[in-house]
Formats: C-alpha cells, structure tokens, sequence
C-alpha cells in the first residue's frame, strides 16, 4: 500500500503542473463620466495547441448583460494572449457590477467536450 502510495505521488509530481486558462485583470473599480463604462481584458492560452474562446458580460448572477465585446470570440494561439474591449452602458442605474467571462469552446472534432470558464469581476460607477 505504501508503495503504491509512493508511486502515485511520483507519477503526480512527474506529470506536471497543469496550466489554467486565464484572464488579466480579474477584478476592478471604473469610474465612468458617460452612459457605459469600458474595461480591456487579457484572454490567456496557456495550453500548446489553440483554442476557441468566446467573452461573454453577466451580471453578479451570471444573467447575460447587453455588452460591446470587441472581438467577442477569437482563435487564441499557444501560449498567446490578446486584448478585449468590453464596453457595458449604465443603463438608467448609477452604478453596475459585471462578470466578464473568457469561455474556451471546444472543437468539434474533438473527443474531449470540456469548456472552461473564467470570469473577473467589474465595478463601475458614473461620475456626475
């Protein structure tokens, strides 16, 4: 038992770390002095091969929020990361929390049907 104990935990070191997808900046404070606010966001691909991604706006209960996501869905190529513009209006409210979200969306010639998800969250508030 205790070797197979042994085996498992060098067979776990050996096998590396595993890289998560990822997104900069996670969290942040926008003060905005017009009717949206806007936040740039950092997709990661820390994996060798490329991967769809999709950037999605919810709000603090992942409900969709109406959003300017530019690109909204890109090919991210190994160990690359692109800008994003996401641009949210205020609405009649005088601030809004948001998720941004970077989806990964899983080819469909593969076997392996996994989407990752990761999201930051966003609070802003309108000057004036």
């Amino acid at each position: 038992m205790r070797l197979q104990l042994l085996a498992m935990a060098a067979l776990a070191a050996s096998c590396g770390a595993a890289a998560p997808q990822s997104m900069t900046p996670m969290r942040g404070e926008v003060t905005s002095f017009g009717d949206a606010f806007a936040v740039r966001v950092f997709p990661y691909n820390p994996y060798r091969h490329r991967i769809r991604v999709v950037v999605r706006v919810y709000d603090a209960d992942f409900l969709p929020v109406e959003a300017r996501v530019s690109p909204a869905e890109m090919m991210l190529g190994s160990r690359d990361t692109r800008p994003v513009l996401v641009e949210v209006p205020f609405g009649k409210a005088a601030h809004r929390r948001v998720r941004v979200c970077t989806e990964s969306v899983p080819f469909p010639n593969r076997k392996t049907r996994i989407r990752a998800q990761i999201c930051g969250r966003f609070l802003a508030r309108r000057a004036g």
